[in-house]
């Protein structure tokens, strides 16, 4: 894979966000940068446009977009508003609009409870309230999309499917909203809900790239899934034969209950294979013969704990393949963003024949550093990029020196923490030696265990007592007595640090943080309740009783506690990459909530109010009652005797609560199991591609992913102490992970991918 070339025409037209097409373009339709000579006002104009190009590409090469589009001065500007944090924000707060609206709308999600039994009335909202917010989020996203393709040009709008399937989703929810606003929104089914997920993942580069991903693993994912499925048959078919109807009653059991037919006994094994249903499958088998339960083992073996284990291997292995190559594409765009920023920096210096005389293919560092003053980047990094940038002392610096200056980028970044303050007074200076030191941490640490086991401690004695039997003053005395520690604590390292070093550390934040509101809460309860008091519990007074102030600042307290994870350097790695999950891997997740989203959807299209308690209102035709009576059961483990009556699919909010219920496989063949008795046998198809898509292939890509990034970062902070731990930032992102597995391209093949560029035109 690493001996293939690094720039082709196949990269060049799959990688890009917009999409790219090999041809030529006459001047009139985009700027054509060459070396020339000017003079006077039009010099200075071609000066500040290839600075704006340069300044362009580098925020290209930062956020590893394209840098196929347009390069003139008024696209240019129009791009660099398009991709400011206030335009991309509005869009991706549109899409979450737009997204939320399945919440409000018929059948409406606002209850306080999706039981069917108490849930009241839903509120939902007038005609045309909805639809006048979809209308203005669709008018948001044609707009977006009429941006995105002046920017790129009518050719490479053509040559972009993503951009075309926008068009045509856009055209679809127009056209539905329209059949909706004239049938007063009483149409049984909205197409466009189906297709509003489109909308969150087209505005998501890495998330394009992860489906894509996904389906090219999908070949190797449904050869083991179709071995799964002959183990699953084979099995089938041997436990039928092991166990058929038996003449006599008593030995009917598991034939009865789990190899009835074909359908059930594929179902009972497929449910085995999660484990959910073990050893009900099993029981009443093996209390006829031990050797029965032989059968269930080597099923579950061989299933279970081999076939699902390398599907989950196949599934990593290969997607992170295809994920190597996508990062990979990833780095030639910031590679290729850089050099590009170079080659129209050249030609600027070209353009001044005084100054280009023995600086050919160089560019001036003053020029870089204009550059860099221009450029939205975070702080710490463009620092960094100039110092390395004034180093040079000549004035001028070649291609690979101006590549090196980005290195900054792939850097992990050092916080160092301000000096500590000077103070001339000695008992000061004793208070900040001594409090400046770990053991305070350490002292502050053990004190705020033992505050935890003084709280389980009383709840574990009053654990049999009503709310009004509870004696809260003792609770409340010894809560007292630990937070003016903790006060005591906090201005101890103020001195010790100033408000700046305190500040500098992310635990003094969170440890002071909930300190001062702990201290809020004591001064309002010594306010209100006037401690000490009598020993019975004193009536409430205002908002809050005594017990709820007390039960609220015990629950602080053990919040509290958790400032222990960045002292121990396990607990600190495994924290930080929770973090970095959540901030760094948003596109798997992306990718889930729009399966969830989907899945949803159909779910309530299938299955809305097909199931019923006994006596809902609900329940108005005589067929229907008479159906629903013959499918109830009270079976022991059934739907109905377990009183799973908040899962279901009557709103979109139970249906996501019932997916991630299937989706844990806990149980799940009892949702199965129910909605095949009040709809049909297929439903089953429904239930098991979810399972399918949730809990096999995409929980297994997640663990995945976490391992990854956990052996990024426990490699690369193994050797380090807890403190250095704390003052390293790592950046992990998905194209960090994989870095050090990419081949960099050559100088020649960005250059030869530049000259391809559709709307700049390099002469050098």
């Amino acid at each position: 894979m690493e001996s293939e070339p690094l720039l082709t025409g196949s990269i060049n037209r799959g990688s890009v966000d917009y999409g790219s097409r090999h041809n030529s373009r006459s001047d009139a339709e985009s700027p054509v940068t060459r070396p020339a000579s000017y003079s006077g006002s039009e010099q200075e104009h071609d000066g500040d446009l290839y600075i704006q190009q340069a300044v362009v590409f580098i925020e290209d090469a930062i956020q590893y977009r394209s840098i196929n589009h347009k390069v003139d001065s008024g696209s240019l500007r129009l791009y660099r508003w398009y991709y400011s944090r206030i335009c991309q924000w509005g869009l991706g707060l549109t899409i979450a609009v737009i997204l939320a609206l399945a919440f409000v709308e018929k059948p409406s999600s606002v209850t306080h409870t999706s039981d069917p039994r108490f849930r009241p009335a839903a509120w939902e909202p007038p005609c045309g309230l909805t639809e006048a917010i979809e209308l203005v989020c669709l008018l948001i996203f044609i707009t977006d999309v009429a941006v995105k393709s002046h920017l790129i040009g009518w050719e490479e709008f053509c040559t972009n499917k993503w951009l075309i399937g926008y068009v045509l989703v856009i055209a679809a929810s127009v056209v539905d909203w329209t059949i909706t606003v004239s049938m007063l929104c009483n149409e049984t089914i909205r197409v466009r809900r189906l297709l509003r997920p489109f909308f969150l993942l087209q505005n998501s580069s890495l998330m394009k790239k992860t489906l894509k991903c996904i389906k090219r693993t999908l070949p190797e994912i449904a050869s083991v899934i179709l071995l799964l499925a002959l183990h699953l048959c084979l099995f089938t078919m041997v436990g039928m034969l092991i166990f058929p109807k038996s003449e006599e009653p008593e030995k009917n059991g598991e034939w009865q209950a789990y190899f009835r037919n074909l359908p059930q006994a594929l179902s009972s094994l497929l449910v085995l294979l999660t484990t959910a249903n073990n050893p009900d499958v099993m029981v009443p088998a093996y209390s006829l013969n031990r050797g029965y339960a032989l059968f269930f083992i080597l099923f579950s073996v061989c299933g279970t704990y081999i076939l699902m284990n390398l599907l989950t291997a196949i599934i990593y292995n290969q997607f992170r393949g295809y994920l190597l190559m996508s990062v990979k594409t990833s780095v030639i765009r910031r590679r290729l963003g850089i050099r590009a920023a170079f080659e129209v920096l050249c030609c600027q210096v070209q353009g001044h024949s005084i100054d280009s005389e023995g600086h050919v293919g160089k560019v001036r560092v003053d020029t870089v550093l204009e550059v860099m003053s221009r450029v939205q980047m975070k702080s710490y990094y463009r620092q960094a990029v100039v110092t390395a940038a004034r180093q040079f002392s000549a004035g001028f610096m070649d291609g690979e020196a101006f590549q090196r200056l980005f290195d900054e980028l792939d850097k992990d970044r050092i916080k160092e923490h301000p000096p500590n303050p000077q103070y001339s007074s000695p008992f000061l200076q004793w208070i900040q030696n001594t409090c400046s030191h770990y053991y305070l941490t350490v002292v502050g640490n053990v004190v705020a265990l033992a505050n935890v086991i003084c709280i389980c401690t009383v709840l574990v004695l009053d654990s049999e007592k009503t709310v009004s039997q509870r004696d809260d003053y003792y609770m409340e005395v010894i809560n007292c007595a630990f937070i003016l520690y903790y006060l005591l604590e906090m201005v101890l390292k103020l001195i010790a640090f100033g408000w700046r070093g305190y500040l500098s550390y992310k635990n003094n934040i969170f440890d002071g943080v909930f300190t001062v509101l702990l201290l809020v809460l004591q001064i309002a309860i010594v306010a209100t309740y006037k401690i000490p008091y009598q020993a019975s519990s004193p009536a409430q007074r205002g908002v809050m009783s005594l017990w709820e102030m007390v039960r609220l600042a015990n629950m602080l307290i053990v919040f509290r506690f958790l400032r222990i994870i960045p002292e121990i350097k396990l607990m600190a790695l495994v924290a930080s990459t929770l973090v970095d999950l959540v901030k760094n891997l948003r596109a798997f997740a992306g990718i889930l909530v729009v399966v969830y989203y989907v899945y949803a959807v159909i779910g309530i299209w299938l299955f809305h109010g097909a199931i019923r308690p006994p006596g809902s209102p609900s329940t108005v035709s005589n067929s229907s009652t008479e159906n629903r009576t013959s499918n109830y059961t009270m079976e022991c483990g059934s739907y109905e005797q377990l009183e799973y009556w908040p899962n279901n699919f009557d709103d979109f909010a139970s249906s996501l609560v019932l997916l991630y219920d299937v989706m844990v496989v806990n149980n799940w063949q009892v949702f199965m199991d129910a909605y095949t008795r009040y709809t049909t046998e297929w439903s089953k198809v429904y239930f098991v591609s979810w399972w399918l898509t949730s809990s096999v292939m995409w929980v297994n890509l997640f663990v995945a992913l976490i391992l990854e990034n956990f052996t990024y970062k426990w490699d690369k902070s193994h050797a380090l102490s807890v403190s250095d731990v704390e003052r390293m930032r790592y950046e992990t992102t998905v194209q960090r992970m994989f870095r050090e597995h990419i081949q960099e391209p050559t100088q020649e093949e960005l250059l030869v991918q530049l000259q391809h560029h559709p709307h700049l035109h390099l002469t050098r």
